[in-house]
């Protein structure tokens, strides 16, 4: 059998929440990931950024707070920033490992911008909540600026930004030509850095792309044979936290739209990792999608556990 293309979009959980964890969770990442390599897959990886961006992005808020003269990083910013440093610490990580295992293969991080619609309904109607809490004050003055603000009751302020859908990867034969050269690639981070075309050129917009999205879009654009969604558990049930709760080991497309108008999956958990598997087969019936967690892909690859999306 000849190598598998497979996405791998990995969750919060192969990341950890700060700088630290992050350093420490990347390790047992890379030796997921390393397995998979090991059994013939030839991987492109993509991945959250939530908590990386937030941080980043309060950080920068602060900077501008205490000393106004820096000028504040707008979220596309923010979002490459993040690219880069998760991307850095998979990249070192997994290089580590593979030759540890006597693997010599390139792995590579790509900063990936994604056009978005200036247009999208997403930027009159944002819903992503961003950032540190601030005071009615602050919130007034970000309105002020043209942001959109939103009351945690009993905390404060948040910014929230739009969740525009995915147009498209703008580095996307870049990351096929490494990729067909059998280097593992990281691209898209925290669903890409949004970008509108302008008059020839690329600006960025406030806003961000969900991960799942962009995952599905990543898996069909490269003609992926799979699309792995490691995520916080071993596999997807329906009734979750009911007496009546059950692991799903394999559903076709149907039968998870079906879920979907039960309103069987969370909102913003499962909802969108199943819309994304859909997506994908639509466009790839003859590919299929894994959903599992990131200690147990190797076993859900070999039919043990895990659930199995196909057309």
């Amino acid at each position: 059998m000849g190598k598998i293309k497979a996405v791998v979009s990995l969750g919060h959980d192969a990341l950890g929440y700060t700088t630290l964890e992050q350093w420490d969770a990347v390790k047992e990442t890379a030796k997921a990931l390393a397995d998979l390599i090991e059994d013939d897959y030839d991987l492109i990886i993509t991945h959250s950024n939530g908590p990386q961006v937030s941080m980043i992005h309060k950080a920068m808020t602060e900077l501008r707070r205490i000393y106004p003269d820096y000028t504040p990083a707008a979220m596309c910013v923010c979002t490459a920033m993040s690219q880069g440093y998760v991307g850095y610490d998979i990249q070192n990580s997994l290089k580590a490992e593979l030759l540890k295992r006597g693997i010599n293969k390139s792995v590579a991080t790509i900063l990936t911008q994604v056009t978005v619609d200036a247009y999208d309904d997403a930027f009159y109607h944002p819903t992503k909540r961003i950032g540190r809490h601030m005071t009615a004050e602050e919130a007034a003055m970000e309105e002020r600026k043209g942001n959109f603000t939103v009351e945690d009751p009993g905390k404060g302020y948040l910014r929230v930004v739009a969740t525009p859908e995915p147009l498209h990867i703008v580095e996307i034969e870049a990351i096929k030509t490494l990729s067909d050269s059998g280097a593992a690639v990281i691209a898209a981070g925290g669903g890409g850095i949004p970008v509108i075309e302008q008059n020839g050129s690329l600006r960025g917009a406030s806003a961000v792309i969900e991960k799942d999205s962009i995952a599905s879009r990543l898996a069909v654009d490269t003609g992926a044979d799979m699309l792995i969604i490691l995520t916080g558990i071993d596999s997807v049930k329906i009734d979750f936290e009911k007496d009546t709760e059950r692991s799903i080991a394999l559903m076709n497309t149907g039968e998870a739209k079906k879920y979907l108008s039960e309103g069987q999956f969370g909102e913003g958990t499962m909802k969108p990792k199943i819309e994304a598997a859909i997506a994908f087969l639509e466009k790839r019936p003859e590919s299929k999608v894994l959903i599992t967690s990131l200690s147990k892909a190797r076993d859900a690859l070999a039919g043990n556990t895990g659930t199995t999306i196909i057309k």
